[in-house]
């Protein structure tokens, strides 16, 4: 009986729940966005992250697939290192431009190379499509995947692979901080060190920053406060929070405390905007639903429009399930660069 169900009581609450910082479309804009900015900081525990020295070490190098492969590491807080792949062609007469991917919940960063290493990758490269650093030297860029915290060789198990993220994030949480909060304060810094130790081969000239599902997610949060990429594609991951993360029971990373308070997800592009985005949807996405895709994606449109960048954002939608979509999410990469 419903009665009993605290998931039914807690869906009604959130029901009544109007969000205190929606844009109004009276207030200046510009002035909202700094008391956004504030909030969110405050809710993914920003104020804990503390600068420290990258320390980037490189731990192997080799060939994946005729490419060249740079395994290195990079303290991004006193004592943590974030384990990051560079992938790129052989011969670089050029710089080229950086292309970071961010994994959802599969196996870990060796998927972004196209590298099998457990017994289930097989599937998730088939299914998935999220070879990100593939992806990115087919299009012409230097691919780096970055493990995000809770995945694969960054699980704080003594066995790697797979994820940690209910206890990583419970962690956190008892600490004012977020799982979510953490994986963008990596991106940030590792992107930091890679810009400057990598300097004569790299150029942060039309740069992307893409995710897939838990990836998505990061790569939406890391839009709304890093300004290092020229363009931010947060994939299958950008919908209501109520048709997503409240109406079906998801993984603890997805959930920041108290942010439906005061945004839902599409609010939040007052932090993005005019920054390149593309938001990539599956129509029958049983996580991150199309309908509540497209509700968020008409308030981020709302807010680009007001910010007159209404050419900065798009929508990709594949057909099919919860999975990235290369071929329709690089022709709008490349569409999006040519037209500005």
């Amino acid at each position: 009986m419903e009665k009993f169900s605290p998931v039914e009581l807690h869906k009604n609450l959130f029901n009544e729940i109007t969000p205190q910082l929606s844009w109004d479309e009276i207030s200046d804009i510009n002035d909202h966005k700094k008391k956004c900015e504030s909030k969110l900081k405050e809710l993914l525990g920003w104020d804990s992250f503390k600068e420290c020295e990258p320390n980037l070490q490189i731990i192997e190098e080799d060939q994946i697939n005729g490419n060249k492969h740079i395994h290195f590491v990079v303290q991004t807080e006193v004592g943590y290192y974030a384990n990051c792949h560079l992938l790129m062609p052989n011969e670089i007469g050029c710089k080229l431009p950086l292309c970071v991917g961010l994994q959802g919940h599969v196996s870990g960063a060796h998927i972004s190379l196209g590298l099998y290493k457990y017994d289930y990758d097989e599937v998730y490269l088939a299914e998935q499509h999220s070879d990100f650093c593939v992806q990115a030297i087919n299009n012409g860029y230097i691919g780096l995947a970055i493990e995000q915290r809770a995945f694969g060789d960054n699980t704080g198990r003594e066995k790697a692979g797979g994820t940690n993220c209910g206890y990583i994030a419970m962690q956190a949480n008892l600490m004012g901080r977020t799982l979510v909060g953490e994986r963008v304060w990596d991106v940030k810094q590792v992107v930091k060190a890679v810009k400057n130790h990598f300097e004569s081969i790299i150029t942060m000239d039309n740069s992307v920053l893409i995710g897939e599902s838990g990836g998505g997610t990061a790569t939406f949060y890391s839009a709304c406060l890093l300004d290092d990429f020229s363009i931010y594609v947060p994939g299958v991951a950008v919908c209501t929070f109520k048709d997503s993360i409240i109406n079906k029971e998801h993984c603890v990373c997805n959930y920041i405390p108290s942010i439906a308070k005061y945004f839902d997800m599409g609010d939040l592009a007052v932090l993005i905007a005019p920054k390149k985005l593309i938001v990539e949807s599956a129509t029958e996405d049983r996580w991150f639903p199309l309908n509540g895709a497209k509700k968020a994606y008409a308030e981020i449109k709302r807010i680009y429009k007001a910010k007159n960048a209404e050419n900065n954002c798009a929508m990709v939608i594949g057909e099919g399930p919860h999975r990235s979509y290369p071929d329709l999410v690089w022709q709008q990469i490349h569409k999006m660069l040519k037209n500005n």
